[in-house]
Order: C-alpha cells, then structure tokens, then sequence
C-alpha cells in the first residue's frame, strides 16, 4: 500500500480535529480554554516564555483528549457490550487527560498570578 501524499496526510488529519469539534464536547470545551488563554496571552502581554508553557499545555490537553477518544472509539468497535476491562482501558484514557488538565491549570496559575497580582 502506497502512502498518502502530504497534502492528504494532512487533510486527514484536519478532517480529524474538525469532527473531534463537531462532536465531542469536552473538546469543545477544551476549545473554549485555548481561545480564553490566547485573549489572556494578548491582553495580559505575556512573555514569549509564559506564552509557550501556556500553549505546550493547552495544547498537549487537547491532544490528549483526541488520544482518549480514539482509545474509546476502538474499545466500542472491540466491545460495543458493557464490559469491566474496556470500562477500566476507558477511565485509564480519561484519566490521562484528567491529570493532563490539572497539570495545565497548575501551569496557568503560576504563569498568570505574575501578571494579575
């Protein structure tokens, strides 16, 4: 099987994101925290430092949060039944992504308490 060119490489995965948006809230909402930040970034005038750490994890939340849907996407296609073991790989996703989160809002406080007080 030949690879796809770049060009649609890269249209895939657009294609990805963009349901991602259409269809998962929590990435809507993660979304909603990314715009947010980048309004803080300007408006606060963040640093190009404080600006990077804000985006690695604002970013590094999203893609975790694709990671854990598709980890549940493929757990529905091997298990569409309630089964103990997939609820367990689901909530291992989930929690990636939980601590991922907490990480991001450690990282938010202590970059933008500089800068509000």
């Amino acid at each position: 099987m030949r690879k796809p060119s770049f060009y649609k490489s890269f249209l895939n995965s657009l294609h990805g994101v963009v349901w991602m948006l259409k269809s998962e809230r929590n990435f809507q909402l993660e979304i909603f925290g990314l715009l947010l930040n980048a309004f803080l970034i300007v408006f606060l005038k963040l640093n190009a430092t404080d600006t990077a750490l804000i985006l690695i994890v604002s970013f590094a939340v999203l893609s975790l949060e694709i990671l854990n849907t598709a980890v549940e996407k493929i757990c529905d296609v091997v298990q569409p039944d309630f089964d103990g073991r997939i609820k367990i790989i689901k909530d291992i996703s989930a929690g990636a992504v939980l601590l991922m989160s907490f990480a991001a809002v450690c990282v938010g406080i202590l970059v933008y308490w500089k800068y509000l007080f």
